[in-house]
């Protein structure tokens, strides 16, 4: 049976090639994702564990804080010296390190990564861990001289005494380049500047009495662990946070972990894609192989073959065609990681890829994915093959299934999709996020199954309408490719299942995201007022020279500024919430109209109160006068009370939950130094918006890091947010119609070497080679039209409940994108075309004669 088994499997190696080619890319993404990851945290964990110091001190403080509010958390310089003093201790220095600042050139253009990664201020020390060593020039002496990587100065074409400025919060520094360092370890992406340490305190953090940090190194001998605890029994038990080298480097890899999800999880989307519509690929192929190998079958079981046997030597094939799969997908992942890697390269961290990793779980998780999808898919008709009996088979019995009852089908599906669409019916009635969102899941899950289940029942029906036209149009070819189609619904709703996943997929996301844009659209309509906005590119926080620019540009009547913060809120539940809060300056009703349940503008930005969402406050017990204690970042308490509540839909803010806001000056009192993350500007009297936008970019040319933008601008900077997500989904469609197009191109493929004897008596009683060409034609556009209106009809009811989770977060509006629809329609049609065009024609070149004595 082992030979026979594999004698069959290489006869048909060419019918089960693309098959194949499904397991390699699904198989390719997860190893490539792995490889890449792993690279990429092996780097950067020896970057951190060579530059990070034995202990490093530093502020007991949210790390969003800073990301957020713009105020860097600090402690005091003098602190160094308390340490130097501790037992154990071989060195100590006060750092001075500051993230997002903005390096200008002389020609108001930025000096920085265009890839999001921050621009780092720092003092200059030279020590055996430092990430950089000086090659040319000289160390930066006094407030005018700066250091900058080579890597960046290469980027911005910045030589030795050229002019910079260096943007941070406390001023606008002038210096010129007085030297070059080169990375000696992994370049992580950002843009580095050395100032001299004499200097970086008060140039950086307005007072040379703070610091960023206190970088300790052990005498020998002293294990950090030790140094640690007697540093902190020296200062006290939380009042600072205290790191050995090892938690430094630990921390620091947490902070690119999310960097690195977003790409594993992505390519894992796409592998989890590849391998759901492969299974169907298998599964069809292995159904089509076996029944055309009926006869095969029959003569083993004749010779005494079991059960069991015939069932190994199908799953014995298709194990073979995981191992080859696994195989080339290992090999194919190692050069999508390599590709990955020189990509993430140009654009950003300089990885080597010399130094790429390949862990022993990635190979395990090739072959444990190559070989299981293949051994699930090939189950069914493995089993189905080991049922028929010798003397059914040896009378051509199908196995393929065209003419059994699809009475177990029928029932299957019903049962689920009744329990799927009551789980939608229940998102939509839902009235809370979280439970919706469960119910959401569960129904797309449920109705999926069950429609890929339920599909051959729809055969029959749907085909007869949508190729209803054929024999109108295209006469007695038209109504052979209709029926077809119609001969064996099974095979039929498997091939058309692989385009339905996909546009499934992107229907649902279509209508989501369409939804989200007109909500957003409706609510920045409605909320605001103001006539331009000045932002971060990158949402970064900006100091307030930008706001003495636009307060001292010709033509602006009113400026309203707005910074953010995270905070943790005590409600009178007695649940903490951890969430964002949002501060205006004084007149924020003439730009930001936002509805007021109870109490008025005034009342919010009142000193001592804050306001809230009315549901949030209702859900929570909270009302107006409620004092609710409120801790700020840095430790700072404080008792707010609530001044006005509020009817905020989530468009208005962003998804912060409890929409809170309050009077800039309360902000600025419990969180100093903090920098504006937007700014609201009215034109004046007699002065038009359009006059006064060039104005205002005139003036902020010195300030690339921010933009202006009218309310055109926001809607587009918000759908291109959203744009983002659905690209993503695209891509994934993509890769399910690739796939998807492989599962037609090998069902019409074998359909057509089981209709070989039946293509030459038609050859034979006079259809042309171009009449034969077109019937496959419209067999595979039928086919492929037919996954798209499956696909797209699941996607719209999957559309309407997300809808309605996203309706409970106040993203109310409802859009169904036509164009998109429409367009993926059409574009079914002509993949169904273009899959049909190698089948068809190996048809069409078949000898009449060999045909008709074909067995």
């Amino acid at each position: 049976m082992l030979k026979a088994t594999l004698r069959s499997f290489l006869a048909h190696k060419g019918r089960l090639a693309l098959s194949a080619l499904a397991v390699v890319l699904s198989v390719a993404f997860v190893a490539g994702s792995l490889i890449f990851s792993d690279t990429v945290t092996r780097t950067f964990d020896r970057l951190f564990a060579s530059t990070a110091a034995d202990v490093t001190v530093l502020p007991k403080d949210d790390p969003r804080s800073a990301r957020l509010s713009g105020a860097v958390p600090t402690l005091p310089a003098a602190l160094r010296d308390r340490v130097a003093r501790v037992d154990g201790v071989a060195a100590a220095r006060a750092e001075v390190s500051v993230q997002n600042v903005v390096v200008v050139d002389g020609r108001d253009r930025s000096v920085g990564p265009t890839t999001g990664a921050p621009t780092i201020a720092t003092a200059w020390y030279a020590t055996p861990r430092s990430a950089v060593r000086l090659t040319s020039g000289h160390a930066p002496h006094g407030a005018g001289e700066v250091l900058l990587d080579a890597d960046t100065a290469g980027r911005a074409h910045v030589r030795i005494g050229d002019p910079l400025t260096v943007q941070a919060q406390p001023g606008a520094l002038r210096v010129r380049v007085a030297g070059i360092a080169t990375f000696t370890t992994t370049n992580p992406g950002s843009a580095l500047v050395y100032l001299d340490p004499a200097v970086a305190g008060r140039e950086l953090l307005g007072s040379a009495a703070k610091a960023t940090g206190i970088a300790v190194d052990a005498a020998p001998g002293v294990p950090d662990a030790r140094l640690k605890q007697r540093i902190g029994a020296a200062l006290g038990t939380g009042t600072y946070s205290l790191r050995t080298a090892d938690e430094q480097a630990k921390s620091a890899a947490a902070g690119l972990g999310t960097f690195l999800d977003v790409i594993k999880y992505v390519m894992l989307g796409f592998a989890g894609v590849a391998l759901l519509v492969g299974v169907f690929l298998i599964v069809n192929t292995f159904s089509m192989l076996i029944a055309q190998r009926t006869r095969e079958l029959g003569l083993l079981r004749a010779l005494g073959a079991d059960r069991r046997q015939v069932r190994r030597s199908v799953l014995t094939e298709a194990l073979l065609l995981g191992l080859v799969g696994a195989t080339l997908g290992l090999a194919a992942g190692i050069g999508l990681a390599l590709g990955l890697i020189r990509l993430v390269s140009a654009f950003g961290p300089n990885l080597r890829t010399t130094r790429m990793v390949i862990g022993w779980g990635t190979p395990v998780a090739a072959y444990v994915v190559g070989l299981g999808v293949t051994f699930v898919a090939a189950y069914l008709p493995a089993r189905r093959a080991a049922a028929v009996s010798p003397m059914a088979a040896l009378t051509d019995a199908e196995v393929g299934g065209a003419g059994r009852p699809l009475r177990t089908r029928a029932i299957v599906g019903a049962v689920l999709g009744a329990v799927g669409a009551a789980a939608l019916a229940g998102c939509a009635a839902a009235t809370r996020t979280g439970p919706a969102a469960g119910l959401l899941a569960a129904g797309v899950a449920l109705t999926l199954v069950a429609t890929v289940v339920a599909g051959p029942l729809l055969v029959r029906p749907v085909i007869r309408v949508l190729g209803g036209a054929f024999p109108v149009l295209f006469g007695p070819v038209g109504r052979m490719s209709q029926r077809n189609a119609l001969r064996n619904p099974r095979r039929t709703g498997a091939t058309a299942a692989a385009l339905m996943v996909g546009l499934a997929l992107v229907g649902g996301m279509s209508v989501a995201s369409a939804s989200m844009s007109a909500s957003f659209d409706r609510q920045i309509d409605r909320t605001l007022g103001a006539d331009l906005i000045v932002q971060g590119a990158n949402f970064t926080s900006f100091n307030g020279r930008v706001r003495d620019a636009v307060a001292g540009t010709r033509g602006v009547g009113l400026v309203v500024a707005q910074r953010q913060t995270p905070l943790s809120v005590r409600m009178p539940d007695g649940r903490e919430v951890r969430t964002n809060a949002t501060g205006y300056g004084d007149r924020v009703d003439a730009v930001v109209h936002i509805p007021y349940t109870r109490g008025s503008a005034r009342d919010a930005l009142a000193a001592g109160h804050l306001a809230m969402d009315a549901g949030f406050a209702a859900d929570h017990g909270a009302r107006v006068g409620s004092v609710l204690p409120v801790e700020f970042p840095g430790g700072r308490r404080a008792e707010l009370a609530v001044g006005a509540l509020t009817r905020q839909e989530s468009a208005q803010g962003f998804g912060s939950e409890g929409n809170l806001f309050m009077g800039l000056a309360t902000l600025r009192r419990y969180v100093p130094g903090g920098q504006d993350s937007a700014l609201y500007v009215d034109a004046a009297p007699g002065t038009k918006a359009a006059d006064l936008r060039p104005r205002l970019e005139r003036a902020l040319a010195p300030y690339p890091q921010v933009q202006v933008r009218d309310q055109t601008d926001y809607k587009k900077l918000v759908h291109d947010q959203i744009s983002v997500l659905l690209y993503l989904v695209y891509a994934l469609l993509g890769l399910a119609i690739v796939i998807a197009v492989l599962g037609v191109v090998n069902t019409l493929a074998l359909s057509v070497v089981e209709r070989t004897r039946e293509i030459g008596l038609l050859r034979a009683i006079g259809l042309g080679r171009r009449q034969l060409r077109r019937m496959i034609r419209l067999e595979s556009v039928v086919i492929a039209v037919f996954g798209a209106v499956l696909g797209l009809g699941l996607g719209l009811v999957w559309g309407v409940c997300m809808q309605q989770v996203l309706a409970l977060r106040g993203l109310t509006a409802f859009a169904v994108p036509w164009g998109t629809i429409v367009a993926v329609v059409a574009g079914s049609a002509v993949v169904g075309v273009a899959a049909a065009l190698l089948p068809a024609l190996r048809a069409s070149r078949m000898n009449v004669l060999a045909a008709i004595a074909h067995e």
